[in-house]
């Protein structure tokens, strides 16, 4: 292998792996405030039939009931680890080791009321890579 070669591969294995983005995903911001070093959001958000969330974790707990539609929730390994409908809660913990995706499966939008609960000037989700299972 010559060097440039080996260099090329080199660089292609430190490359990490792009985030998923959302998919189909539109949002609202209903009401926002701050509050001692604490933001509270609460966002209108719609996933067209199709659509997902993209791979992501939150930096703050995010609580989410389904207005309409279908919500399916994912873990990182792939498993599923919920069908939410209309009327149902969820609750998604902040970490980084909790990496997700909310996909619609069904013919029909997905229409959710999402609480998120975060430290001051967060994003309200951080991109994630796909993992391995869904690639």
């Amino acid at each position: 292998m010559t060097a440039l070669a080996a260099v090329g591969v080199t660089a292609a294995m430190a490359i990490p792996a792009a985030a998923t983005p959302a998919d189909g995903v539109t949002g609202t911001i209903l009401a926002q405030a701050s509050i001692g070093g604490t933001d509270y959001i609460l966002r209108e958000i719609t996933i067209a039939p199709g659509g997902s969330t993209g791979w992501h974790y939150h930096d703050g707990p995010v609580y989410g009931t389904v207005r309409s539609g279908v919500l399916s929730h994912y873990h990182s390994d792939c498993t599923l680890d919920g069908i939410y409908h209309p009327g149902e809660s969820l609750v998604e913990t902040p970490s980084p080791s909790y990496v997700h995706i909310g996909r619609n499966l069904g013919s029909e939008p997905l229409v959710l009321d999402v609480l998120y609960v975060l430290p001051s000037h967060s994003p309200l989700s951080e991109d994630e890579p796909a993992p391995e299972c869904d690639r």
